[in-house]
């Protein structure tokens, strides 16, 4: 069976899409960060939390797509591909997200995060051998050097926590796990679908969150009050459930490359939200990080109706 043919062209829809996904993911920062400020909880209960109030969701979806008429049935490969994706994708690079975000900045974790896209291509264009377009390499190089200058800037005011370099360690290497999902799923779910693929992914990282906590987690910090069920459902429904089918779908439509980097709103995004609702600081490197990392998200959704007519 030849494989299907992979969509790389920005539309309205799946621009629209992606970036409200990406918002939606956004706000995931901003929410742990006013859980660890307003009760003692650790990262693995909270992301355990967060995942216990997104299972019924996907079992639901997970039924309903394997149930509908055409519906593909995933072969021995495809399901090792969606487990193991699923694993790197919502289970390794969340767990090392929440853990780091103990340490950092809820704007500088998003800052980091965001290399995730350069991983993602990369892993594209030298595993999968897809050719990245010229307007890809400008939009990523600014958005690169747009991360790069807030980063720098942010340097100069974190330091003096001593967790510091490791917090901003374990997100690096949560950016490099979700970039492994990122690119994998971009390849598979023109197979299996995206909501099938995403209801299978997450479930498989709710198994092994789940088999984590089982192991080595304390169940009597799930009763520690209302507020921390508060805080776990807004992770699961806001920051979780509804932005995962989104970011899915926009994979479909528009390709792994160009939602990787639409998805440059994010650190735009948890930036803004981090001053409002955690207080922290907006400063001159963020703004013109940031001003370049919206040029790179302008550059990939502008839209040449030659090219697209010409193709047609």
């Amino acid at each position: 069976m030849d494989a299907p043919k992979l969509n790389n062209k920005i539309t309205l829809a799946g621009f629209l899409i992606t970036l409200c996904g990406s918002i939606l993911f956004s706000t995931k920062a901003i929410i742990v960060k006013m859980a660890f400020n307003a009760i003692h909880i650790d990262a693995l209960t909270l992301l355990t939390l967060r995942m216990v109030f997104s299972l019924p969701f996907y079992l639901v979806a997970a039924f309903i797509t394997s149930n509908q008429k055409g519906n593909t049935k995933m072969n021995s490969r495809q399901w090792m591909y969606v487990i193991i994706l699923g694993l790197f994708g919502y289970y390794l690079s969340s767990l090392f997200d929440f853990i780091g975000l103990q340490y950092i900045s809820a704007g500088l974790e998003r800052l980091i995060l965001f290399l995730y896209p350069t991983f993602a291509v990369l892993i594209n264009v030298y595993f999968f051998k897809q050719k990245m377009s010229g307007g890809q390499k400008v939009a990523l190089l600014l958005t690169y050097i747009g991360i790069a200058i807030a980063y720098y800037g942010e340097l100069h005011i974190d330091t003096s926590n001593p967790n510091f370099y490791l917090g901003s360690f374990l997100v690096f290497v949560c950016a490099v796990t979700y970039s492994i999902y990122i690119a994998g799923s971009g390849k598979i779910i023109p197979y299996i679908g995206s909501a099938k693929f995403t209801a299978y992914a997450m479930l498989a990282a709710t198994a092994g969150i789940f088999v984590h906590f089982t192991i080595t987690g304390n169940i009597q910090t799930l009763h520690s009050g209302a507020g921390l069920w508060y805080y776990g459902l807004l992770l699961a429904i806001v920051a979780t459930v509804i932005p995962s089918f989104f970011v899915s779908n926009g994979l479909k439509r528009i390709g792994a490359n160009n939602v990787a980097i639409i998805s440059a709103i994010g650190p735009v995004s948890t930036i803004i939200q981090a001053h409002y609702f955690l207080g922290e600081k907006i400063f001159t490197e963020q703004i013109i990080g940031t001003a370049l990392v919206i040029a790179g998200v302008l550059l990939t959704s502008w839209k040449r109706p030659p090219k697209i007519a010409a193709a047609r």
